[in-house]
């Protein structure tokens, strides 16, 4: 007797660990800068260089790289911005890693604080939350079918499974350039910048990725001129494209994640010589994961009527895609400024941190703040420039009918839309709709047969059951088990009884004839 298996390509996580480090140092201004006034902005990302596993742990090293900037009182600018890096090395505890894993890292900088101890020297710190991960690819063996001449009885079970296609990392380039308006002034140099995507959105067609968004850009600068004027350029440029991903057809279904890696911006030439085209060059790092959805039937149970048939089974856990959701909830507050006036706003920029998720009735809450960070002018000479920051917290429950808490599924989170308007020179409305999406499998656990045994009747026990018995029906049984009991196929005992189903009643009187194989398969 053979029994016929297929395979259900898996995906888990074999190991994971999550870990905060706090960097922090005394940086000295460079020689060739002016000394620091006031600090207005900073901005702050880890750079990893080298991700070392070993035996339950994992070694990293990077930096933090950090951008400042800060008004100065000499002569020349009164923005000027200083760059530098802060070392980073970090052994994660991660059980169960190997030194032959390949282990996944990703990052988030939860705070950077930057401090005057005096006008040459600052002090930095930042805390960093560093996610480790391990995923294994692998094999499922589900049974389907059995071969052979003994006549057995098998019970099939419908399941509806979610089996991984492609899982991959790639990376999108993007490259893009924006003129000036002609009422802005030439770029001398750029003193800030922020760059950040939109709207995002992937669609799996034939052997290949559609990816299509928004790229939003934010520059500062000084302009040509005796007194290098500051101005602000802000605009939005859309894109779409491309990426090569054999083995993808339409239909199937991408649980996909980015981040916006590197960024190079640089100040060109225009058709006329003059320094007015904003050139990028970008890389949008993308982690990759297709499933197709497939109805499959296994085989959940055997037995002999001729043969005493026995079987091994293994615990594994099958899923099938619970639900595919994206959820907004609003947020609003008001944000004071103290210390200066604020005459005209420049730029804000908003990023969600997501500190809690907690599976609940129908759905997950989740809950976290949304950072604000806010440029605008004043009306002090010595600061013409000021920066506000602010957390707004948010409590949101993403509906997710019938979710358990061992139910698979990782939120994405991000502002989708933010507007700041003045109130007066003192306060701040702050409006944004966040954005969480997030792909939910569930976990169906079975218990799968991997192996059969054939051997002889216990002529013994076969001896002990009467040939000719009327069963009383108890709560829970059905006509697997009393076939099974009794060595008799289902179609037998339900051709015998003159039964149209296979529900019973307790109480309910059943006959059953020993050696009545009838229809065994």
């Amino acid at each position: 007797m053979e029994l016929l298996k297929r395979n259900i390509h898996m995906d888990r996580v074999r190991a994971e660990a999550v870990t905060q480090i706090t960097l922090e140092d005394d940086v000295n201004i460079p020689e060739n800068k002016p000394d620091v006034s006031t600090l207005n902005l900073e901005k702050g990302e880890i750079v990893i260089e080298e991700i070392k596993p070993a035996a339950d742990s994992v070694t990293v090293r990077g930096h933090l790289r950090y951008v400042i900037l800060y008004h100065t009182t000499e002569e020349g600018s009164s923005l000027v911005v200083v760059e530098g890096n802060l070392p980073l090395e970090e052994k994660i505890h991660l059980q169960g890693a190997l030194p032959s894993d390949t282990v996944t890292l990703d990052w988030d900088v939860e705070d950077l604080t930057v401090n005057m101890i005096n006008t040459r020297k600052l002090n930095i710190q930042s805390l960093a939350t560093l996610t480790a991960k391990v995923e294994d690819l692998y094999d499922e063996e589900v049974p389907i079918a059995i071969h052979g001449d003994e006549a057995v009885e098998y019970r099939r079970m419908p399941l509806e499974l979610a089996q991984i296609v492609i899982c991959k990392n790639d990376v999108y380039r993007l490259k893009d350039e924006v003129l000036l308006p002609s009422n802005y002034p030439n770029i001398f140099q750029i003193l800030w910048n922020n760059i950040s995507l939109a709207d995002v959105e992937f669609k799996v067609m034939e052997e290949k990725l559609a990816v299509s968004g928004d790229v939003r850009v934010f520059i500062l600068y000084e302009g040509e001129g005796e007194e290098h004027p500051v101005r602000s350029f802000e605009t939005t440029l859309p894109f779409s494209g491309v990426l090569e991903c054999h083995g993808c057809r339409e239909g199937m279904l991408p649980d996909i994640r980015y981040r916006l890696g590197q960024q190079e911006i640089a100040v060109r030439p225009d058709f006329d010589g003059e320094e007015r085209s904003i050139g990028l060059e970008l890389v949008m790092d993308i982690s990759i994961k297709i499933y197709e959805e497939e109805k499959q039937e296994i085989l959940s149970d055997i037995y002999g009527v001729s043969n005493e048939i026995t079987t091994e089974t293994h615990k594994a856990n099958l899923r099938k895609l619970l639900s595919k959701v994206t959820g907004k909830t609003k947020v609003t507050d008001h944000i004071h400024v103290t210390g200066s006036t604020v005459l005209q706003l420049l730029h804000s920029e908003g990023s969600v941190a997501l500190e809690q998720q907690k599976t609940v009735e129908n759905g997950i809450l989740l809950q976290g703040a949304m950072s604000v960070k806010v440029m605008y002018i004043t009306g002090e000479d010595e600061s013409p420039y000021g920066c506000t920051q602010a957390q707004i917290p948010y409590s949101y429950t993403l509906e997710v009918p019938d979710i358990a808490p061992e139910d698979l599924g990782k939120v994405h989170a991000e502002v989708e839309q933010l507007q700041v308007t003045m109130l007066d020179g003192e306060e701040m409305d702050v409006k944004a709709i966040l954005c969480f999406t997030t792909t939910v499998f569930k976990s169906i656990p079975v218990n799968l047969i991997s192996a059969v045994t054939v051997s002889d009747l216990d002529t013994g026990r076969m001896g002990s059951l009467p040939g000719l018995v009327v069963y009383m029906v108890k709560e829970g049984d059905n006509l697997w088990n009393i076939g099974k009991q009794y060595y008799v196929p289902v179609d037998s005992l339900r051709q015998l009884n003159d039964l149209e189903s296979d529900e019973l009643k307790a109480g309910q009187k059943i006959l059953v004839v020993k050696g009545n194989i009838g229809n065994a398969r």
